[in-house]
Order: structure tokens, then sequence, then C-alpha cells
């Protein structure tokens, strides 16, 4: 098995943008969803799932600057000048928020037609649903494709013909002939990524984004229906896992990715509890 896909957004809802490579520190992943933007009328963090024009927009954050393009323009500058502290609702939870000054709010208020204010999150991961590492394989991409009536190999026969980006993995692991949902079995293992560890939580809750077109918006699939039958856990549709970093490290594509027998994860446990 090996990496075939690493990828993140610096701004939560906008585009999956896809890298050669990715360092995973300690806690969290300091540049994935850095920034949301907070929904004043709703006093929350934005939905992307009920504002998914959103997923046409792309952001770039080389710190401290930060560029967002959109389909009306483009906003870049300095992302260091913050303003009014807040704190939001998450679906659920509550989320630190510090509003960014700048000219990316009144870009974004104009191409989604409603007041939102572009903001730094508190902690790494406070937008992020699950852990802060998500996995999804090429055997069950595959699957998806073949359940909603797409090309299983893609154009580059990896699965689904869009690479995963409606599933906004960190990362895409290229798992051969294996079958379709092995990601399951990895539940509680310690996954090798490269020079990382991280441990498997078990599988990923999913929302109706994964129907919507990656890069526009807009409804191009019945995904969750696809896996409503025998993909639910709790009552929620799960689709590939989410993970902790308990070996921190810098995964690069085509990096070798192997499941630590049980003993050797225990190990890893220990190594970290010793630094």
């Amino acid at each position: 098995m090996y990496v075939a896909r690493i990828g993140l957004t610096p701004v939560k809802g906008m585009a999956h943008e896809f890298l050669p490579e990715l360092h995973l520190p300690a806690s969290g992943l300091p540049g994935d969803r850095a920034f949301c933007f907070y929904d004043v009328a709703a006093d929350r963090v934005l939905r992307t799932v009920d504002h998914d024009a959103l997923l046409a927009c792309h952001a770039r954050w080389v710190p401290p600057r930060l560029t967002i393009t959109t389909p009306v323009g483009v906003a870049a500058g300095d992302a260091d000048e913050l303003g009014d502290r807040l704190v939001a609702d998450y679906w659920g939870r509550p989320t630190e928020l510090t509003v960014v000054r700048g000219p990316w709010s009144a870009l974004v208020s104009r191409y989604l037609g409603k007041d939102v204010l572009l903001c730094r999150v508190g902690p790494p991961g406070g937008v992020v649903w699950g852990g802060p590492v998500s996995v999804v394989t090429t055997s069950s991409l595959a699957e998806v494709a073949r359940r909603t009536g797409r090309d299983p190999g893609g154009e580059d026969g990896r699965g689904d013909g869009e690479d995963g980006r409606r599933f906004r993995a960190t990362f895409v692991v290229d798992t051969g002939e294996a079958p379709a949902f092995v990601e399951d079995e990895w539940t509680g293992r310690s996954l090798r990524l490269g020079d990382a560890v991280v441990r498997v939580r078990g599988p990923l809750e999913r929302c109706a984004l994964v129907d919507r077109r990656p890069e526009a918006g807009g409804r191009d699939a019945m995904v969750l229906r696809a896996l409503a039958a025998d993909r639910r856990i709790d009552g929620q549709i799960v689709f590939g896992v989410h993970a902790d970093v308990v070996r921190p490290g810098t995964v690069r594509l085509g990096a070798e990715v192997a499941v630590e027998a049980t003993d050797a994860a225990d190990a890893v446990d220990a190594a970290a509890d010793q630094r």
C-alpha cells in the first residue's frame, strides 16, 4: 500500500487542495481548516452543506499571507491582524474563533449573498469533524463508484473519477486489490504513513456534503443513499476512517503505508508517553 493523495484546505468548506507532502505534528494539523467563516445571522460556523457554493472557492495560505480565489474575485493579504473574539456553534460544539481583519470577508459575503466573517480557529481541529487525520482507500472509492453508476477506474484508475476529493480526506491510500472498506479493519491499530504513525479511531461519520460536486457545489451523486444500506454505525452513515497522530513525521506522495502489529502499536504509544 502507498499514499496516492494528500490534501487539505486552509479555509473550512473551500476546495480540497492536493499537496506533494504534509508534516503531521503531534496534535492537529495547523494548516488544515485553520480558518472558517462565521455566519453572522445564524450565529454559528458557516455550514458548507447549506452553502456549497463555497466548494468553488480556493484558499492558499503561506503564513502570514492568505489568498482566497472565488468565482467573483480574489482577495489576498497578511492574515495576522486579528479582531474580536467569539465562541460559535459548530454542530453542537462551542468553538473559539477570532475575527481576521482584511479583504476576505467582504469578498465571500458578496459571493455567497450573506454576511460572513473570516475567522481564525482557536485550537487546531476546532472545525474538523472527527480526528485530525482522515484516510480513505482506493478500494472503497471504487466501490462507491460502482454503487453510484460511475466508472470505477476514474481517469487514473483510482476510483470514482474524482480522486476522493468529495470525501476531503487527508490521505487516499492505494490498497490495490484489497476488498472495499478494508480500512474498517484498521480500527484501534496504528497505521504507518511514511515517517509518521497514526492510531485509527474508527469509521468516520459522513454528511450530505459527500453528495456535492467537488470544486463546484450542487448535487451530482447520491453517495449517502448508496452507502446507507450497509454502512451505518449507531444510525450514522460512515466512510473512511479517522485517526490521531502518535508519531509525528512527514508523509510524501508514494510513501509506503503499513498497518502495524498490535505490539508495535503499543510500543509507539509507550514511546509517545515517554516524550
